[in-house]
């Protein structure tokens, strides 16, 4: 593999994970929200990563690479974000504005150690592939070294 592919591939990941910690704070900061404009409690957002499986990659690094091309050959990237289909959680609040007709409010099923935890790992990955970047970076300047 070549050392601009891996800043592509790195760099894609970086990208993702970027999202997916936005999505876990989201979560976390609507975790009380009764009421949207869409109606109802807010529901919880996962993050779909998707990935092009190892044959495709080569076939498409071999591709590039008598090319000349520069373009992302693989890596990971965001599919999708959905909604989480668990219910509402229901509790017994008569006097809170949006209660339902027996005194129940709906709040989003959310668990804060749960997207905790998903920010964290978010947080390491993101980690990772710096410290993955800064590796290539380090090649080239040792290769530019050696050409000297």
């Amino acid at each position: 593999m070549n050392l601009f592919g891996m800043f592509q591939i790195s760099a894609s990941a970086l990208a993702a994970e970027r999202v997916r910690a936005e999505v876990a704070t989201s979560n976390l900061a609507n975790a009380e929200t009764t009421r949207t404009p869409e109606g109802g409690p807010y529901q919880r957002r996962m993050v779909v990563f998707n990935s092009q499986p190892q044959s495709q990659f080569h076939l498409l690094l071999a591709n590039n690479m008598a090319s000349g091309s520069l373009q992302p050959t693989g890596g990971v990237r965001v599919g999708d974000v959905v909604a989480d289909p668990t219910p509402p959680l229901r509790r017994y609040e008569p006097g809170h504005p949006d209660a339902d007709g027996d005194g129940y409010v709906a709040y989003p099923a959310i668990n804060p150690v749960e997207e905790m935890v998903d920010l964290m790992g978010a947080e390491r990955s993101y980690e990772l592939n710096a410290s993955a970047v800064q590796a290539a970076k380090q090649m080239i300047q040792q290769s530019l070294q050696i050409l000297k």
